[in-house]
């Protein structure tokens, strides 16, 4: 398996123009391939901005599957022959909405995961999502999505990994939190700690920015199946295009020493 580029761009939507906002990952995604990039992942919620004040508001930003934002994206996939993965707020029936993210193949295959783990006020405006995150078998890897908060749960991350995927890609919006001098981010850090302990490369990508009071981490990363940086891993609230090389072959040896073996390890009747 040769290495496959992947990319994440940290960018800003602007909440309540869409216009502003396809036309932001249009650009984006148009330079990676300038990069010979196979996979591109963008921010969370990066088709509608995020701090919305109520279910009204998201309702009127959010767009079905057969949306402009959605039909962009498909279109770029097959004409740029790259894989999107990108959040969007996606509209469902009798006025729900999801906080959802999209795997565009240059195929015209479309994957959707829902955000299953809301975060804070997320619960009073999304429907949270009722399926395990999906692995897609892509032409270039086994790539599973999930989206921001889901990354906080080491159960959630686990069922990706067992279920094979070579690569983890993570929309999210990391709001920036008071944390101890000289310190990193901890969603840094537990990216790096969910990749080391699955043996799984993971790309996540933050959005960068002031929105409604609310500032951003701006911490996009990309780590290695070791849990090492790859690019990234620090607080940088401005646009940047971060990439790197996966060797995803490493991804599928799950062993770490002669006699241990990160998922053959475990005991589930104990816990």
């Amino acid at each position: 398996m040769t290495e496959l580029r992947v990319v994440c761009h940290q960018l800003a939507p602007r909440i309540g123009e869409p216009d502003y906002n396809r036309a932001l990952t249009e650009r984006a995604i148009r330079g990676a391939t300038s990069l010979n990039t196979q996979v591109i992942v963008l921010p969370e919620l990066i088709q509608s901005g995020y701090v919305f004040t109520d279910l009204e508001e998201a309702h009127t930003a959010s767009e079905a599957l057969d949306g402009p934002t959605l039909s962009l994206w498909k279109s770029l996939a097959a004409e740029l022959n790259i894989i999107i993965v990108a959040g969007f707020c996606e509209r469902l029936s009798a006025g729900r909405v999801a906080n959802s993210a999209a795997l565009v193949e240059p195929t015209g295959r479309l994957t959707v995961y829902r955000k299953a783990h809301l975060w804070n006020r997320e619960k009073l405006i999304f429907t949270p999502g009722d399926s395990p995150p999906p692995v897609v078998n892509t032409a270039v890897g086994r790539i599973a999505l999930m989206i921001c908060y889901d990354l906080e749960l080491p159960e959630w991350v686990r069922l990706a990994a067992i279920a094979g995927a070579d690569l983890l890609c993570a929309p999210v919006n990391w709001p920036n939190a008071p944390r101890p001098a000289d310190e990193r981010p901890a969603e840094i850090v537990r990216v790096q700690a969910n990749a080391a302990v699955n043996r799984m490369f993971i790309a996540a990508c933050d959005r960068y920015g002031e929105e409604r009071g609310v500032d951003w981490v701006g911490g996009s990363v990309i780590v290695d199946a070791d849990g090492y940086p790859l690019a990234g891993a620090t607080s940088h609230p401005e646009e940047q295009q971060l990439v790197a090389d996966l060797p995803l072959a490493q991804a599928r040896d799950k062993s770490i020493s002669d006699h241990n073996h990160v998922h053959q390890d475990r005991r589930p009747g104990l816990y």
